[in-house]
């Protein structure tokens, strides 16, 4: 399996620190599987919303390997490529396991592949499942600076809403949100 990271426009550290408590949440589950591989898509300002350049960044770095499950993990301006590169590797017949948008405010995420929205707050969710998201969702309560859903993860509380009509909400952190998804 493999779990693409695709951060937005904010500086490098903030990416770095979610990739630490990525792998500090999920290490026991990694560690059961016979591979895993994270790729950071190394965003230069823009080519953060160019699904191309994370198109092309996958097939250097993964050539061929259509069949290998991908996780996308996508932040913020970083949302617009990533679902862009996601159906654009999955009609080229590659596998997408998982499209998980934090904080894509406004961004439509339309695919044929589990899609799950993470937000700040109950506004952001909200409004941008009107513009496309799956039945398991999450949202921030209490609501946090945006950027903290990319920072640190495992220090935002919140909710998995499992049903549209939001009648189901179960408590726990951003990090388990996404740890139960992968």
């Amino acid at each position: 399996m493999n779990i693409i990271i695709c951060p937005g426009i904010h500086e490098s550290s903030l990416t770095q620190s979610f990739v630490r408590g990525l792998l500090e949440a999920v290490s026991d589950d990694l560690n059961n599987h016979d591979s895993v591989n994270i790729l950071e898509f190394r965003a230069n300002n823009l080519s953060a919303l160019s699904g191309f350049h994370i198109w092309q960044f996958l097939h250097e770095n993964l050539g061929d390997k259509l069949e290998s499950p991908l996780v996308f993990i996508s932040f913020s301006a970083g949302v617009v490529g990533a679902i862009a590169a996601a159906n654009l590797w999955q009609i080229c017949g590659g596998n997408v396991k998982a499209f998980i948008a934090i904080d894509g405010w406004m961004v439509p995420t339309i695919g044929n592949f589990p899609i799950y929205r993470m937000s700040h707050d109950y506004f952001t969710h909200w409004s941008s499942c009107l513009l496309g998201s799956g039945n398991n969702n999450f949202y921030a309560q209490p609501a946090v600076d945006h950027l903290e859903m990319w920072r640190s993860p495992s220090t935002v509380e919140g909710y998995w809403v499992s049903s549209p009509s939001e009648e189901s909400l179960t408590s726990l952190s951003a990090a388990e949100f996404i740890k139960n998804i992968i």
